[in-house]
């Protein structure tokens, strides 16, 4: 049996919930950037138009550094003495900036922010899940985002579509799930570089 199966409830409760009150003991917090990277495809074709990047949350806990945690279906916590280095959509926002940058396909790639947008195409990804899930021993890394690629000049829609990646992590340790992100983090950039190449004409 692997080690991930024999984590207990206990052991579970012990890794959730947020900080301890005000006036009570200090929790130590540990701050994590996932590392992530791009597969580069040969057959990606290289584009001359320009690219600006924008992520969201659909809800309130997803947009925060904390790291979100689904025990059971209909209940969601977040991992104590644990947070990301920035909050969960800057998180996959830098990620999907880099992955174009390091594609070497694209001449330039911007973020949407401060009520401006710049370039030929716009990338709007809204976070659905950004989230370690329990469904049954084995905790995953869960990323689930919906694209939207729209022409700026008209606001026309080019293309829309849903991407997910669950990556188990080694073993229920918050270190092994915060690997697992970065992999899931990888392989969706990688999925969302390709088809945004593919569908911009």
């Amino acid at each position: 049996m692997s080690r991930a199966s024999l984590i207990t409830a206990g052991a579970l409760a012990a890794l959730l919930a947020g900080c301890g009150a005000i006036g009570g003991p200090r929790t130590e917090v540990k701050v994590y950037s996932p590392a992530t990277a791009v597969t580069v495809d040969p057959a990606w074709p290289k584009v001359d138009w320009s690219l600006s990047v924008g992520v969201q949350a659909a809800n309130a806990m997803l947009d925060s550094p904390r790291i979100a945690v689904r025990p059971t279906a209909n209940e969601l916590q977040t991992y104590k003495g644990a947070r990301w280095a920035d909050n969960a959509p800057d998180l996959l926002q830098t990620a999907l900036v880099e992955a174009f940058e390091d594609s070497g396909r694209i001449p330039s790639v911007m973020r949407i922010g401060g009520g401006s947008t710049r370039g030929d195409y716009g990338l709007w990804i809204e976070v659905r899940q950004f989230e370690t899930v329990y469904d049954g021993a084995s905790p995953e890394a869960v990323i689930e985002v919906q694209a939207r690629l729209v022409k700026l000049r008209g606001g026309s829609l080019v293309a829309s579509k849903r991407f997910r990646q669950a990556v188990p992590g080694r073993t229920p340790e918050v270190d092994d799930i915060v690997t697992a992100f970065g992999e899931a983090m990888s392989t969706l950039g990688t999925e969302v570089v390709a088809w945004t190449l593919t569908e911009a004409k």
